[in-house]
């Protein structure tokens, strides 16, 4: 399976190709994509991104994880959740989301084992 490209990104909505639905945030990986409910976890803008945020994309058996922090990077991702998925055995790349979804796109166009969680908004 192959990690879908991100075809779309603008303020608040992200499409993803092969997918009829928009997503604020969204979780993407090998074969598949969803909505990012923060809710699910209690996650916000800060402390940030928490280790179960991300459990679902790890064990999709990805080589690469790619965080994005928002147009503005407002939301935060602690040190903790990083050496969370480097103990996984997968390298982690945060940054601002339009350069995540560039980065992304370009590893799965590669044919790359990625996948990603992306915040749209601030």
């Amino acid at each position: 399976m192959t990690s879908p490209e991100i075809a779309s990104l603008s303020w608040g909505h992200m499409k993803v190709k092969g997918c009829s639905s928009s997503y604020k945030d969204c979780k993407v990986w090998p074969g598949g994509s969803r909505a990012w409910d923060w809710r699910e976890t209690g996650t916000d803008h800060y402390p940030g991104v928490q280790p179960a945020d991300l459990e679902e994309v790890l064990k999709k058996g990805i080589d690469t994880l790619v965080i994005g922090r928002g147009m503005s990077e407002a939301l935060q991702v602690p040190s903790s959740t990083v050496d969370f998925v480097r103990q996984k055995g997968v390298e982690v790349k945060v940054m601002q989301t339009e350069k995540a979804v560039a980065e992304y796109n370009n590893l799965a166009g590669q044919g790359a084992k990625v996948g990603g969680v992306f915040h749209s908004t601030c």
